[in-house]
């Protein structure tokens, strides 16, 4: 059958689409259409030089999307094997203090609280009251999950669980990490199913289903060559260069295909399925290209907007997202150290709420000593970034710098000292993202699942494919799993 795919997205999830598409069907034709100059989605690395007052130089390496990767996700550690990316890898091993320091921000305090990074520090303070004795109880509560309940807000769980105070302190710093979203909307079986697992294991309790072994889950079919080995100790990974080097080589390996085509700056204004039964997508410059599969991995409400009326397909907006601004911040460091040594800090849902009087501040990693290799005779400069925004209600002067590093030295400041004033930076890049993380709210998975149905039958026929973060999960590893398992429907 001589196959046309059209890959619809041109982000890290449709680079991957069409990687593993040319590789599992060479003989078809594989077309990938992204509508801006750039591949990439969200994903930005950009070199800077910057110059202190003292006439000190460095060219410093700035993130405005996602800057790490967990060596657990097999899909990426392939394609770094087959895309020859071993030797731009930089990891973060388990032994520093990137890996084991990382902090709390609780709002409407002074300074940072260190999380547990292993078990005798559970029983150090604060978070011998703050967290041990909910972990103990839970295990002796009664299971408590409702009859008939299939899904719930990752707030719901862990306050059924383990207490409203430690959802609200760690339940929702962890999902301001992860989703920049409101755990009172993110939905615990999708963002979190291990969770939910691990109750049904434990008869009701998280802490003895954790306890419990697990069934294997198969490892699947990955060319990972030696990669694995090199990252055995390793917390986080990144590249020399940035998030940038993994789309950059997928686009160098795809131009180089025959069997591929990469369509840039090239809006869509709608497609479908025509009288026939024929797909059609039109293009905004007014070209027509009929293919005889399709791959999306837009947003789930931007495709919604490109259907045609006849073509609908459920569920496509009912999720909302969340909108980040990313400031990168780098300081002349003179004498004393910004920060504590660590990864960085999140910061929980404020007790009183998401409202305006709120600093908006998610979390703030501390790239510099998280990932310093990436920067050249970095060593007199600090680099940290902060995200505000997602739940937060945002206002031009959330983001106006003096107002950040107001916040900043009161969240820097140990909670017994003076407070310290943060210098200005030499350097600050703003970002601001928009829609750029979908919150599956609950029951997601079930709505999916009644999606996957519909392109199955009806009109589309199993010809389309609906894939990304809105779907699978936001990671960057399940978007590059699900630009991988692209194309499974279409083999017959």
């Amino acid at each position: 059958m001589n196959r046309h795919i059209v890959v619809l997205g041109g982000g890290l999830t449709g680079l991957s689409s069409a990687f593993h598409l040319s590789r599992r069907f060479p003989e078809s034709f594989i077309t990938l259409i992204e509508k801006t100059s750039r591949f990439g989605g969200w994903i930005s690395s950009e070199r800077v030089q910057v110059r202190d007052e003292d006439g000190r130089s460095a060219e410093i390496l700035l993130e405005s999307g996602p800057r790490t990767l967990r060596p657990n996700a097999k899909s990426v550690l392939e394609l770094i094997n087959i895309l020859g990316l071993k030797d731009s890898v930089i990891t973060t091993p388990v032994t520093s203090s990137a890996a084991k320091n990382r902090y709390l921000q609780i709002p409407e305090t002074q300074g940072l609280i260190t999380l547990p990074n292993s078990l005798t520090s559970v029983f150090s303070p604060p978070m011998r009251t703050m967290l041990l004795p909910h972990v103990l109880q839970e295990p002796v509560k009664r299971g408590n999950r409702p009859t008939g309940v299939t899904d719930e807000s990752v707030d719901s769980f862990m306050s059924r669980r383990f207490g409203p105070i430690f959802a609200r302190t760690f339940g929702s710093a962890l999902v301001h990490g992860i989703y920049a979203a409101d755990s009172r909307q993110l939905s615990v079986r999708a963002a979190f199913p291990s969770l939910w697992e691990m109750e049904d294991r434990g008869w009701g309790s998280v802490v003895r289903g954790a306890l419990r072994s697990k069934p294997k889950k198969s490892q699947g079919d990955y060319d990972v060559g030696d990669i694995p080995e090199m990252m055995e100790g390793v917390s986080v990974y990144s590249f020399k260069d940035g998030m940038g080097t993994l789309p950059g080589a997928l686009v160098e390996h795809l131009q180089n295909q025959s069997n591929v085509e990469l369509l840039r700056d090239s809006p869509i204004s709608s497609f479908g399925v025509v009288d026939g039964g024929q797909m059609e997508i039109r293009l905004a410059d007014g070209q027509t290209i009929n293919p005889t599969h399709i791959v999306s991995a837009l947003p789930l409400p931007v495709l919604q907007n490109l259907l045609y009326p006849n073509s609908s397909l459920p569920y496509l907006t009912v999720n909302p997202s969340s909108s980040v601004v990313v400031l990168n911040l780098v300081f002349s460091q003179r004498q004393h150290s910004l920060h504590p040594s660590g990864f960085g800090y999140l910061v929980p849902r404020p007790p009183s709420g998401y409202s305006l009087d709120n600093p908006g501040i998610l979390g703030t990693v501390f790239d510099s000593c998280a990932l310093s290799a990436q920067d050249s005779n970095a060593t007199n400069f600090t680099k940290m970034t902060v995200m505000l925004g997602g739940p937060h209600p945002i206002t031009v002067s959330h983001t106006n710098i003096d107002t950040v590093l107001k916040h900043l030295s009161v969240h820097l400041t140990g909670p017994d000292d003076y407070l310290k004033v943060m210098p200005e930076p030499i350097l600050v890049r703003t970002r601001h993202h928009v829609d750029c993380i979908p919150t599956p709210t609950p029951g997601h998975l079930d709505r999916m699942k009644d999606l996957k149905n519909a392109l199955a039958t009806g009109i589309w026929a199993g010809r389309l494919e609906v894939i990304g973060a809105g779907v699978r999960g936001v990671s960057l590893g399940d978007c590059v799993e699900s630009g991988k398992r692209a194309g499974e429907s279409f083999i017959p």
